[in-house]
């Protein structure tokens, strides 16, 4: 049996994007209300770790297709690919890391904002669809070369900004 080799990105539910979304902006929320440094630091490691070992690994995702089968969801009607979303997790990791630094070294108002942002956005994309940090990859720009280049370990054209 000969195995054919995928010569595309790995195509993502988009649906399980807006559930997983969805879920770390209702933990993230948590840890605001109750000042928790350390859970925002567990949601940023699972952003992080998802940004670069791709979106399959995402904790709060992995519950999706479980409810997509007791909810007897079918098929998406489109998939998507999945760089996107995790450059986009990668930027959330770098907000929430920013934020629980600035927490932790006493500049506490400020700190919760990156995080409050973080949580928004997530919030945003759950409720909507619309993934800021999808919109920013999709741009012509060094960071999400550098991206593709170091975590994606594959070369991008960088051109003039649409």
């Amino acid at each position: 049996m000969s195995s054919i080799p995928r010569l595309g990105p790995r195509l993502i539910d988009p649906r399980g994007q807006r559930f997983g979304a969805g879920f770390s902006a209702v933990v993230l929320a948590l840890t605001v209300v109750y000042q928790s440094p350390l859970l925002v630091t567990l949601v940023a490691l699972a952003l992080g770790v998802s940004s670069l070992l791709g979106t399959r690994t995402f904790v709060f995702g992995r519950p999706w297709p479980t409810v997509r089968r007791l909810l007897r969801l079918g098929p998406p009607a489109y998939q998507e690919p999945e760089f996107g979303p995790r450059f986009a997790q990668a930027l959330g990791f770098a907000f929430l890391a920013t934020g629980v630094v600035l927490v932790v070294v006493g500049v506490t108002p400020i700190g919760w904002l990156p995080i409050l942002a973080v949580a928004g956005l997530q919030a945003t994309l759950a409720a909507t669809g619309y993934c800021l940090g999808c919109k920013l990859y999709g741009l012509s720009w060094w960071l999400p070369a550098q991206f593709d280049r170091f975590v994606l370990h594959r070369d991008r054209e960088v051109g003039p900004a649409a």
